[in-house]
């Protein structure tokens, strides 16, 4: 086996479709078809069982499988080490990141950090904080970046911090909150635990959910266009939009705020294109999109 064969098995177990795999790889699906009757051959054993909506994977073909996605990572590292060896500031750096926070303040980081270093791609993918956390557990990624506080033991680094914020198309009062229209969003847990112990440390009534959204960003126009109150971190809010904002605070007036962390696996801190993008990161501005003025 080698590393077609691995990324064969990896994708057909994924897919479980012979021509959704030959797509992925960018092979024909005779190719496909034989490659996979070659493996059998080889170990002699049946991989796979195909059927009218697809393949079912024998007990065997997990284990090859497994065993597949295993290499994939131990090569995939040994070609970073190797590209370390020469300190060259190259490679290819798997982000998983938060939506909100690649959609408003990763684009032009990893614009500026190419600029500076050229020949390191980047490989990126976007979710659910839980869904980052996840890829850096099973190694999908190197770096994580994700948004709220959470218990893990990897390697973290603070990027921001943003406030809490109450917003609506014309001025309110935080007194009357339980009475007024809310719009409500699905996000991640830990969001969902911030605003959630904030009003209950500061209201015993419920809000007044009168609408209830996807995600963040249409709950924000439908914010914009006086259909109720939302409340909100600071990351979505420009400085120029007409919407009234009041800080979300603590009994004692303190600023409820969200955290942005970079994490990755203690095993990494060595990679010298992970230290780069970490120090890169330090010296970025969160709020002007830029490389800081020293």
């Amino acid at each position: 086996m080698d590393n077609s064969d691995w990324s064969l098995l990896t994708a057909l177990f994924e897919y479980k479709n012979i021509t959704k795999a030959s797509e992925v790889l960018r092979s024909s699906q005779p190719a496909v078809t034989y490659r996979l009757k070659r493996l059998e051959e080889e170990f002699g054993v049946k991989i796979v069982y195909r059927g009218h909506r697809g393949v079912a994977f024998t007990p065997q073909g997990e284990y090859l499988v497994n065993y597949a996605i295993k290499m994939q990572k131990e090569f995939q590292k040994t070609k970073e080490e190797i590209l370390n060896f020469e300190n060259k500031i190259q490679g290819i750096l798997r982000i998983s990141a938060s939506s909100i926070f690649s959609r408003y303040k990763l684009p032009p980081i990893l614009g500026k950090f190419t600029e500076k270093y050229p020949l390191v791609e980047f490989h990126v993918n976007t979710g659910w904080s839980e869904e980052v956390i996840n890829s850096i557990f099973k190694e999908q990624s190197q770096i994580g970046i994700l948004r709220g506080n959470y218990n893990l033991s990897q390697e973290k680094q603070l990027l921001m911090e943003e406030n809490l914020l109450i917003v609506s198309k014309n001025p309110i009062d935080p007194k009357n909150l339980t009475t007024l229209p809310r719009i409500y969003y699905n996000t991640d847990t830990s969001l969902k635990t911030l605003i959630d112990n904030w009003w209950t440390e500061n209201y015993v009534s419920p809000p007044t959910i009168t609408m209830r959204v996807d995600n963040m960003e249409t709950c924000k126009e439908m914010v914009l266009n006086g259909l109720g109150y939302a409340i909100l971190p600071n990351i979505l809010l420009e400085e120029d939009e007409e919407l009234f904002k009041t800080p979300c605070l603590t009994k004692d007036g303190q600023h409820v705020q969200r955290q942005t962390w970079l994490i990755y696996k203690k095993e990494y801190s060595n990679n010298v294109l992970i230290k780069v993008f970490c120090d890169f990161l330090k010296d970025w501005d969160f709020r002007k999109g830029a490389i800081k003025i020293k």
